[in-house]
């Protein structure tokens, strides 16, 4: 069935049957569920019963009960009726294999497959997984002591599977909601490569704090960008009318952008790093804006936005050092054609969007060393074309415009590197990466998640983004400053006001002329704030903390850093 173009598919990639010791329904069928999927229009459907194949088996024998007495002439009208409905919606609803896994403590992961994988392996693959075999047929959510979560995402993903964290930010989810666990096993069991997607259940809240902001790759600690998908988890035909939360088959979708209908395209999808090509489905709505939602987010340390492209003034410029900015730094995504004010309508890339996406892959190629896969497409948003561009993490850094022109993104600023980080540059592509996280990182609270536990010491880790001023010496009349980058630990000494960036410069200019008074600063016992600002629309604070005797002071802290007591500060400020 391949499509000439690319088209938006709607998928429902999780779904229970009676198959499912914890269906909620009677009497349903298979023909049933099929039925319902065609009449919500489902166009890609798996069935991932508990911990077992045996739903997706027993419809696969009736069926092949049903083809055999055709074989031999003895179909009756109503078996015969029920065969054609079968191979009906079978056509049309793409019906993926799939289970959900229940790991180690609880923790349930789906894993789909192509239709043409015998039910015999799936079986193998959930008894290497250490499912009883006792316990095979039963389609229950407890299984006792079988695989870790990361080891489940291994063997899925090496079975052809798409891997994807079951209702992350819920119960029973990756995410740890409500459980003691570490930040560092958060980050692992969310950023794990063989993790294709969470499955979040807010991906269409509007307000306060959503998963898939968390996991937009802009958090210092999580800087790898999930997939977020919906699905319904639906254990019953139809929605429950007095319990509207017990979702019914179709009632929560994802629509997916694919060049035909078939695994292979979705499983591409799924590990690729084009994020605009999954969306949740809106019925009788517009269909979701990517632009405008990036716009609303605003510039980060892994997205920006130009308003124009033309080599005067300087733009292009500007642009192509971006580019090296996010190869060099955690890659990132560019939007030209938009101002970055989200209020201000798009001005599009004219009538040729196609020549700009062509200009742009020329100016990287000749521009950009070493080289730089880039890719570059055209969007829509508010009637105009605009041009996007998405920039990985490059694996072979420092990355340089025009062969000297070494760049890093700072928060959600491109900046020349310094020589620190172009050391540290040289030391990621020489494959000595040194600049890993330097503290336990505690999750922050999102969505559904409860807020995150304690730190695992007894002093309170800093704030994750801003600056801190770690040391100040005086030579020959000037000052130098070392400066600590919250977001990784890392160190950059030899700074002076003149050479310093935009947030260093105000960090020792606050230093040298607004010393911290401790009488002046809001205090929540060991740690408070000094200031408040808002700078290019968002807010920063400087805080401070009590540390053995000194006072550590945190410039131009975002968000993104925010966690654990340090959100109680905030949230009372």
């Amino acid at each position: 069935m391949a499509q000439s173009q690319e088209q938006w598919y709607k998928a429902e990639l999780h779904i229970h049957t009676p198959g499912s010791a914890d269906f909620q329904q009677e009497g349903v069928t298979f023909l049933d569920i099929l039925r319902e999927a065609e009449r919500k229009g489902i166009d890609i459907m798996a069935f991932t019963d508990h911990n077992t194949v045996a739903g997706y088996r027993a419809m696969q024998e009736e069926i092949d009960d049903l083809e055999l007495l055709e074989r031999v002439g003895r179909l009756n009208n109503q078996e015969r009726q029920r065969l054609q409905e079968y191979r009906r919606l079978l056509d049309r609803v793409l019906l993926l294999k799939g289970f959900e896994f229940t790991a180690t403590f609880g923790f349930h992961i789906l894993g789909i497959f192509d239709p043409d994988t015998p039910l015999r392996d799936l079986e193998f693959l959930l008894l290497r997984l250490n499912l009883p075999p006792d316990k095979l047929d039963d389609g229950a959510t407890d299984m006792g002591a079988t695989s870790d979560v990361l080891t489940a995402y291994q063997m899925i993903a090496r079975a052809g599977g798409i891997v994807i964290a079951a209702h992350a930010n819920s119960s029973n989810g990756v995410a740890l909601h409500g459980l003691q666990f570490g930040g560092q096993t958060r980050i692992a069991f969310t950023q794990d490569p063989n993790l294709h997607a969470l499955e979040v259940t807010d991906l269409e809240r509007k307000t306060g704090k959503t998963t898939a902001r968390f996991f937009d790759g802009s958090k210092p600690e999580y800087p790898r960008r999930m997939r977020c998908i919906q699905g319904s988890d639906a254990h019953r035909l139809t929605r429950q009318t007095d319990k509207p939360r017990n979702l019914g088959v179709g009632d929560r979708v994802t629509e997916v952008l694919l060049k035909q209908r078939s695994f292979a395209a979705l499983r591409e999808v799924f590990l690729g790093d084009d994020f605009a090509r999954t969306r949740p489905y809106r019925p009788q709505s517009l269909p979701v804006d990517f632009v405008q939602t990036a716009r609303e987010e605003g510039p980060n340390i892994v997205q920006d936005f130009h308003e124009r492209y033309s080599t005067r003034g300087g733009y292009r410029d500007a642009i192509i050092a971006d580019i090296c900015a996010f190869a060099n730094t955690n890659g990132g995504t560019l939007y030209i054609g938009v101002p970055p004010d989200a209020k201000k309508p798009p001005t599009g890339v004219g009538a040729s969007p196609t020549r700009v996406v062509n200009l742009f892959q020329q100016e990287v190629q000749q521009r950009v060393t070493p080289e730089l896969q880039i890719t570059a497409d055209i969007m829509d948003t508010a009637g105009q074309k605009v041009v996007r561009i998405v920039v990985p993490r490059g694996p072979n850094p420092p990355y340089a415009l025009d062969e000297s022109g070494i760049y890093i993104r700072s928060e959600a600023e491109t900046t020349m590197a310094v020589r620190d980080e172009i050391v540290e540059l040289t030391r990621r592509g020489l494959g000595r990466d040194t600049s890993s996280i330097a503290m336990e990182p505690e999750i922050e609270e999102f969505a559904e998640v409860a807020p995150s536990m304690e730190a695992d010491s007894s002093t309170l880790a800093p704030p994750r983004t801003g600056v801190e001023i770690a040391e100040v010496v005086e030579r020959n009349g000037t000052q130098y400053y070392t400066m600590r980058d919250l977001r990784n630990g890392s160190l950059v000494n030899n700074v002076t006001k003149r050479s310093a960036r935009h947030l260093w410069r105000y960090a020792i200019e606050e230093a040298e002329t607004n010393p911290v008074d401790p009488n002046q600063i809001r205090w929540l016992d060991d740690i408070g704030i000094w200031k408040q600002r808002e700078y290019r629309g968002r807010v920063r604070w400087d805080l401070v903390q009590r540390d053995n005797g000194t006072l550590r002071v945190y410039y131009g802290v975002a968000e993104e850093g925010i966690h654990d007591r340090w959100a109680v500060l905030v949230e009372e400020e």
